[in-house]
């Protein structure tokens, strides 16, 4: 049994959601932000699950808003945090972590994410590519899943067919476009592209993100993704070829995301929960970093 708890980030819907699987046992994948910690639990009671049952949190990648919470996990229900070899150095110690995200969100980091604290070391499971651990009545396979960080790992119920994505195959909110968050600063089209292929010859009969939910037709949203990240990589290259600043493009990139989202028949308040939980100008300092860092040739 899947069920998708709502953490409500910002007491806006579709956000961010964390699924939970099983029912005696729970495992957890991508519990969020510290923020949304509350809502996660009270939304598992909803559902006739009990927090304390819950076993193992799997994080697909160690940003705030999909592992920032993992600390209250281990704490408070004494639940493994089951991590990317690159990921876990930062939940046994977030100091860096925290003080990178600071420099971005600065006084909005509470707000946002809530209190992130170290995940003791004798609740953290560090999982290498193909390893897998037996939680919550099935076993989870860690896929390592680099593009959007180099800390991402998708869990792959192989019984089940089911894929847990995080990130990797995008963001997709109440059936609208699926759109790649591309934040700073692992992100590489390469590596990005031959995920989404790995993922496509497992043919998964289901797929969850965290942004937000079950996928209506994974197929389908995997082309879709690997299309538009093609897509807005190239415009943000032409852009900087003619000398644009990024705070210049940012303007420009966050009318283009929304029009594309207009053109779709997404509300208004569907334009803003996708602004929420991937925003533009993340994304085009993400992408100018990888134009600049692995493709300077192509800014010439």
């Amino acid at each position: 049994m899947i069920r998708f708890i709502d953490g409500l980030h910002l007491g806006r819907p579709k956000v961010i959601g964390t699924a939970a699987v099983g029912d005696d046992q729970i495992a957890l994948i991508d519990c969020g932000p510290e923020s949304i910690f509350n809502a996660t639990v009270a939304g598992l009671r909803t559902a006739g699950l009990k927090p304390e049952n819950v076993t193992h949190v799997f994080v697909t990648h160690i940003h705030f808003d999909h592992a920032g919470a993992a600390w209250r996990w281990a704490e408070e229900f004494g639940a493994t945090v089951c991590v990317h070899p690159r990921g876990a150095p930062h939940l046994a110690d977030p100091s860096r972590l925290l003080a990178s995200a600071t420099k971005i969100f600065g006084d909005q980091m509470g707000r946002l994410w809530g209190d992130m604290r170290a995940v003791r070391p004798d609740k953290l499971r560090v999982m290498n590519d193909r390893e897998t651990v037996a939680a919550a009545g099935t076993v989870f396979t860690a896929l390592d899943t680099p593009g959007h960080a180099q800390h991402h790992h998708a869990w792959w119920l192989e019984t089940e067919r089911t894929l847990f994505a995080g990130d990797v195959m995008g963001v997709v909110i109440d059936g609208g476009p699926c759109l790649p968050p591309c934040p700073p600063p692992d992100i590489n089209l390469e590596q990005w592209l031959t995920s989404l292929k790995m993922i496509m010859a497992l043919q998964p009969a289901r797929v969850f993100v965290t942004h937000f939910g079950e996928l209506d037709d994974p197929v389908k949203r995997l082309n879709e993704l690997a299309e538009r990240l093609l897509d807005w990589a190239e415009w943000i290259a032409e852009e900087l070829k003619i000398g644009m600043p990024e705070e210049k493009i940012i303007p420009l990139f966050e009318q283009r995301v929304r029009g594309e989202l207009k053109m779709a028949g997404m509300s208004d308040e569907l334009l803003d929960t996708y602004e929420q939980a991937d925003p533009a100008a993340m994304s085009v300092a993400g992408l100018a970093r990888y134009w600049r860092k692995f493709r300077p040739e192509a800014l010439q």
